[in-house]
């Protein structure tokens, strides 16, 4: 459609068009992708089995929260389902004659109730069971076998109707499945498993199907069937069981044959940092290739993207065809990514881009530039309302004579304040100021930052639809981006706004407000989420209004740095870098404090020299109170100690104990600890009784016990340590306590410490903890001494990651576990060459007791150099030691 106002803007033509779509383009778009996939299935040449070829089975929508994306997919459901449902103006569609099988899955809903994949798979399984009546046998079979595997005891009909997955067809598949295996039985004549486990039939048919009878693969004649019923049935096989389905729905009768087509709603809540459950998603559109699959999200769908390698099984473009950009296309289209891709609500930055450069062309070509299209996109955080006021500036501007510049765009639209607020009431505008100095809230947060007495204009407040929703979000409510930074910085062309008194008042409600729900939860029960989610609002707000009061952000930080889990916590705008050739430092104690939890959390990903400078920088501005400064001189303490730098962290630890503060106990912590790597076992344990939980007494009392050879001692603390963690719903500590459970283990008990290990990588996986990762890798080592021939390169890895690290406190540890390796082979020449590494590495005294416990290990005389003051005398140190040694060989050649 033309553009009229831009047609008579000026006497010099300029092209014009509308970028923008309606629910009729994205019902063609539905209409259209699946006429092509009925057409695809339906040649000869398609074979379900076939996994090499590229896969054209998956449009996706894509958009911001609040625009329509699920009631679209609600209403496709609906209309797939029975022409009745289909608005009028959508029109009949081509394959109105094949019996399609739509299956609407809402990911988030999901989520919220803790179901994962499987429950994806078997809500597709269910649908099959109404539509199509009859077993699916080699999936079902499958499907039973994981159930009996990963349910015992729980039938699976109790669970669907527990979990509420189909309503009043959630007894058909329990029945379906049973039959699939009488069906087996009866197939291959097996009367005697009738009742038995599916384990037992499935054995019998896996048996039939390798040795090629008829009846066999006349029931379950999918090539790979027999590899898949032969695998552990855990939730990677469960991943790969779709392609089974896909084969049991490729055989159906005529009369029975359906065409799935799988919406997949909220896809973006699959997304994590791993790809972890996008990979299996994913793993079942490739596998069901004869299902048209339907994807909703905020984001495009990046599996075209070569980048992604490694992080999905298929990947590119050659695997993808419909998802990539196409050939030659210079300006991509607004759902660019692909043909198959389309975009709902309010556009991406190249959207945006993409609908500056169409809208206004001269002779052809974009007539606003790059740079303005780039300042209009910036601001205008996607709102197609804000494209448009910008595109009539341009007009206003290009029709006085003056070309439009960059400057002239980088502020926010009166008008799309003046259109905000023109329908609210005084209360309604009063929160909505107040929640824009929010990224998120509820109703609570935003009457309390309102200073109001009731919510009722809160509530009122979002019904509109400037106010998108994010149900399972800590405060469900967000207010648009560009709506959100306009009203900050256009609010003084409102009649009735606000000084600069007003937002400093506002700003310190909200605070308040901030701070008094996240007590208010910590008294009831502690979490994580909530006190992070505060801390990055509350940081955000005293250091961009100047909030001299921290008020409760002191008391979050302590709780932040309490359990050892570092989520990031980088407000919106990030806080100046420090060091060597930084920007300055902060000006406020809210910089300072938002400076200090970065640098604390980024040791994680940072030299410990860098954290070192980042923590001396803050402590030299002198910003932060005294008990926040505490925190620092802790941290900092700590990064000197990984560093080896034992004189500087020996005076940090004192002044933090001396101080007699709420960090006191870590303090007399990390003096013991410096005791005790200093070899002087004696005042390390003297100082245990005045630790307390506090001071994690217990992982002291077992770091003490492990270079003793005391193994025993040393898993009791070690295991003392992990259950304190647990009765204190610590989950960081109890993490490092089980990860140095395992690495005691290690040495003493390798069977054991695989289960050790397995468990520490449980507890390890959603967290952030690089130093205890590297005591996982060192155990792995130990355990595995004298038997992986890879054993001695995997320690040239871990050895490089410290350094990377910058934790020297753990190469000697790392020496020591490669030296039990080569003690076990009686490796004398790498002995004596891991010995003369641990020497260079603890030549200034830390550590040194690790010399004397590698050489003890094979049997070498005891080393010169600093007396170590153990807790035993020397010849009992060097018989457990050896007595590990010779364990470990007597097992090894049992």
């Amino acid at each position: 459609m033309t553009d009229l106002r831009a047609l008579f803007s000026s006497n010099d033509p300029v092209g014009s068009s509308e970028a923008f779509t309606n629910r009729q383009r994205q019902w063609d778009f539905v209409a259209t992708a699946v006429e092509e996939h009925l057409r695809h299935i339906a040649t000869a040449g398609f074979d379900v089995e076939d996994l090499e070829a590229p896969r054209d089975n998956v449009i996706a929508f894509h958009g911001v929260g609040g625009v329509g994306k699920s009631t679209l997919l609600r209403k496709l459901e609906a209309s797939l389902t029975a022409a009745e449902q289909r608005p009028a103006q959508w029109g009949a569609p081509a394959w109105a004659g094949e019996k399609i099988l739509p299956v609407r899955i809402d990911l988030a809903r999901s989520a919220s109730t803790g179901a994962d994949f499987e429950r994806v798979v078997l809500t597709v399984r269910l649908a099959l069971a109404a539509a199509v009546g009859r077993p699916l046998p080699s999936f079902d079979l499958a499907l039973r076998c994981y159930w009996e595997a990963q349910h015992p005891g729980e039938p699976l009909e109790e669970y669907i109707k527990r979990t509420g997955l189909a309503g009043k067809f959630g007894r058909m598949l329990p029945q379906q499945i049973q039959g699939a295996v009488s069906e087996a039985i009866g197939a291959l004549q097996l009367p005697g498993l009738v009742g038995a486990a599916a384990g037992q039939v499935t054995t019998a048919l896996v048996k039939a199907l390798r040795e090629r009878r008829q009846k066999a693969r006349a029931l379950a004649g999918c090539a790979r069937t027999a590899a898949l019923l032969e695998a552990e049935p855990d939730l990677e096989a469960l991943s790969f069981y779709p392609h089974l389905l896909a084969w049991e729905i490729s055989r159906l009768p005529a009369k029975k044959a359906v065409v799935p087509v799988i919406l997949l709603d909220t896809f973006e809540d699959t997304s994590d940092r791993h790809r972890d459950a996008e990979r299996l998603l994913q793993r079942l559109v490739w596998l069901m290739p004869n299902c048209l699959f339907v994807i909703g999200g905020r984001n495009r769908l990046p599996w075209a993207d070569p980048a992604l390698q490694g992080q999905l099984d298929y990947t590119g473009p050659s695997a993808w065809p419909g998802l990539a950009p196409q050939p030659g296309q210079t300006v991509p289209a607004l759902a660019a990514g692909g043909p198959r891709q389309h975009l709902i609500g309010d556009f991406s930055d190249q959207d945006c881009d993409t609908y500056l450069a169409q809208r206004l062309t001269h002779d052809g070509h974009p007539l606003i530039g790059p740079e303005v299209r780039a300042v209009i996109t910036r601001r205008s955080h996607g709102l197609p309302l804000h494209l448009d006021l910008a595109v009539a500036r341009f007009l206003e501007i290009r029709r006085t004579g003056r070309t439009p510049a960059p400057a002239d765009f980088d502020h926010t639209f009166p008008a799309l304040i003046a259109r905000t607020l023109s329908d609210l009431t005084t209360d309604e505008r009063h929160v909505l100021r107040s929640a824009s100095l929010l990224d998120a809230f509820d109703l609570d947060l935003a009457t309390r930052a309102a200073g109001l007495a009731h919510q009722s204009a809160a509530r009122r407040l979002i019904e509109r639809p400037m106010i998108t929703e994010d149900p399972f979000a800590i405060w469900p409510y967000h207010l648009h981006g560009a709506i959100r930074s306009a009203l900050r910085a256009a609010d003084d062309h409102i009649e009735d706004r606000w000084t600069p008194a007003d937002w400093h008042r506002a700003a310190e409600r909200a605070l308040a407000a901030l701070g008094r729900q996240w007590q208010a939860a910590h008294a009831r029960v502690p979490g994580r989420s909530l006190l992070v989610a505060c801390l990055r609002q509350g940081l955000r707000l005293a250091r961009d209004h100047d909030l001299s009061d921290l008020a409760w952000l002191a008391d979050a930080a302590f709780a932040y740095t309490e359990d050892s889990v570092w989520e990031p916590l980088a407000p919106p705008t990030p806080v100046p870098a420090f060091g060597v050739g930084a920007q300055p430092g902060p000006d406020t104690s809210a910089d300072a404090l938002a400076e200090l939890l970065a640098a604390i959390a980024r040791r994680q990903h940072e030299h410990r020299e860098r954290t070192a400078e980042r923590l001396t920088a803050v402590l030299t501005t002198g910003l932060l109170p005294g008990n926040l400064t505490e925190l620092a001189l802790y941290y900092r303490a700590k990064a000197h100690k990984d560093l080896g730098r034992t004189e500087d962290a020996l005076r940090g630890m004192r002044q933090v104990a001396d101080a007699a503060g709420r960090l006191a106990p870590r303090g007399r912590r990390g003096l013991a600890s410096l005791a005790r790597i200093r070899g002087d076992f004696p005042t390390a344990l003297a100082a245990i009784p005045s630790l307390g939980w506090e001071g994690r007494h217990h992982r002291v009392l077992g770091h003490i016990h492990l270079p003793h050879g005391d193994i025993d001692c040393a898993v009791t603390a070690f295991t003392d340590a992990r259950t304190e963690a647990e009765q204190h719903d610590a989950p960081g500590e109890q993490a490092i306590a089980q990860t140095l459970l395992s690495l005691a283990c290690a040495f003493a008990d390798p069977a054991r410490a695989d289960d050790e290990l397995a468990l520490a990588h449980q507890l390890l996986e959603p967290l952030d903890q690089r130093a205890t990762h590297l005591y996982a890798g060192i155990a792995t080592l130990a355990r595995d001494a004298g038997t992986q021939p890879d054993v001695t390169d995997r320690a040239t890895v871990l050895r490089a990651e410290i350094t990377v690290s910058g934790l020297a406190g753990y190469g000697p540890l790392l020496e020591t576990a490669l030296a039990f390796h080569h003690a076990v082979r009686d490796a004398h020449d790498d002995l004596t060459a891991t010995v003369n590494r641990l020497r260079e590495a603890t030549a200034n005294g830390d550590f040194a007791y690790y010399v004397h416990v590698a050489a003890a290990m094979g049997n070498l005389p005891q080393p010169t150099g600093p007396a170590i003051q153990w807790l035993d005398d020397e010849h009992t140190v060097r018989a457990r030691w050896r007595a590990l040694v010779t364990a470990r060989q007597h097992h090894l050649r049992n």
